[in-house]
């Protein structure tokens, strides 16, 4: 490394300086003291002999100059692991009360997925966070509000390590809005609606995404289920999986030029959602006959417990073949099927992640 020669600010010896700080633009701000000053006492800069630390970090984008450690800023450490331990959930359960738009089967939905990861998948009770408005729910924290739903989001990522496996559950009502920040391929913000959305509003999939995909770290997963109405790229992730009748696939890019980076840190983020941006979701009693529950829930928790070597395309395909069995047990011509909203099956669970890969060698992990 190129050095230049200087005079220490305080006892005027001389002393070497990197020039490269003077091509990042630097030069102004740095403070020369010598080894032997620093030494004797600086409070301000006991460690950083030479960086003045009112000055701005140096630029990280570009060639990183190989300057020694000394003259770099101070690193920041990873926040330490989760008290919870590696496998953390929240799971979002909204029926909406009795208003018009009151769901049946959303509350079943958030129960069937705690049980399901609890007995299956190992996930510690303590470590899932459940959110519903139940009326006989006391707890003010666990009534999933947008204020209480944003921390709940937090709280799934605090101190995520690598190895840890994160998983989020939404059974409710979603939207779709205008995009006013011109930054999604398609014109539509997608949104999850809260039980207070008419008056706090809804959770865009913006926030979703700088909440819970951009701290993920190498070595984390997430996985969402979303069983909700438009919501292909609720989690905005840069790829969606397209997947013909026949089996066929395809990647597409979502990335737009004015989005910035809606990638993770190197961790994996997923997402199975009910339908694509512009489909409709309903609950529905088709599946057992009795209870109504959520198709993508009801067919995501079925195909997993086929068997636990599953890859991804053999867990779409097999939710996908549940759905149209529950189509053709009622018929076209039944008044039950079409009691319960022909719109649900129109569209069918999509795939999106922060990485390409190839669905059918890819073993799921949760």
């Amino acid at each position: 490394m190129a050095t230049r020669r200087a005079r220490c600010s305080k006892c005027g010896r001389a002393i070497l300086v990197p020039i490269e700080l003077e091509e990042y633009g630097y030069a102004t701000s740095i403070t020369m003291i010598c080894s032997g000053c620093n030494s004797r006492g600086s409070s301000q800069q006991p460690n950083y002999p030479f960086v003045n630390n009112n000055a701005p970090p140096p630029p990280t984008y570009g060639r990183r100059p190989s300057w020694p450690q000394t003259l770099m800023a101070p690193q920041h450490s990873m926040s330490p692991p989760s008290p919870y331990g590696n496998k953390r959930a929240v799971l979002f359960g909204i029926s909406y009360g009795n208003r018009a738009n009151s769901l049946k089967g959303s509350l079943n939905d958030v129960h069937s997925m705690k049980y399901f990861l609890t007995q299956n998948l190992g996930f510690p009770t303590d470590s899932i966070r459940m959110l519903t408005d139940e009326p006989g729910e006391r707890n003010p924290m666990r009534i999933p509000t947008k204020y209480n739903m944003r921390m709940a989001m937090r709280w799934l990522v605090e101190g995520c390590q690598p190895g840890d496996s994160l998983v989020l559950h939404f059974s409710g009502h979603g939207s779709r809005e205008v995009d006013h920040s011109m930054d999604e391929v398609d014109g539509y913000d997608e949104a999850i609606c809260p039980v207070d959305y008419e008056s706090e509003g809804k959770i865009l999939d913006d926030e979703i995404n700088a909440t819970i995909v951009r701290p993920l770290p190498h070595g984390a997963k997430l996985h969402a289920v979303i069983d909700t109405c438009f919501s292909g790229t609720v989690l905005d992730l840069p790829f969606m999986c397209r997947i013909n009748r026949k089996g066929y696939y395809g990647w597409e890019d979502h990335r737009h030029p004015r989005a910035g980076y809606k990638g993770t840190r190197g961790g994996l983020a997923v997402c199975i959602s009910a339908c694509d941006d512009d489909g409709s979701a309903a609950d529905t009693s088709a599946f057992s006959g009795m209870e109504s529950a959520g198709a993508l829930t009801y067919s995501f928790i079925q195909a997993m417990q086929v068997g636990r070597n599953l890859t991804y395309g053999q867990l779409l395909n097999g939710m996908r073949s549940t759905i149209r069995g529950a189509r053709e047990k009622f018929g076209p011509d039944s008044q039950e099927h079409v009691m319960e909203n022909r719109q649900q099956y129109a569209h069918e669970p999509q795939l999106s992640s922060s990485e390409k890969f190839d669905i059918y060698s890819k073993y799921i992990a949760m």
